[in-house]
């Protein structure tokens, strides 16, 4: 599964993409989510506060209760700020 990140995301996990095999246990982005806070500081970090996180898959947003399916690139954004 290829990871993309964007933003503070990007910064604090240190890299802006990556090949991850994902456990079998991992079906939900929520999942995602807490099996990525696991992997280092970096990660935990950047998703400390996981319900401000947005995340895309295949370049479609969807909620975190969303399965992963078959789903070939996810991505992770902060929340939109701006005026």
């Amino acid at each position: 599964m290829k990871l993309v990140y964007f933003a503070w995301v990007r910064e604090r996990i240190g890299h802006s993409d990556e090949e991850v095999d994902l456990p079998a246990e991992v079906t939900t982005v929520r999942e995602l989510l807490g099996f990525l806070r696991a992997r280092g500081d970096g990660y935990a970090q950047a998703l400390q506060y996981p319900e401000h996180i947005r995340v895309a898959i295949d370049h479609e947003h969807v909620d975190h209760d969303q399965r992963i399916g078959t789903g070939r690139e996810i991505a992770l954004f902060p929340p939109m700020t701006g005026g």
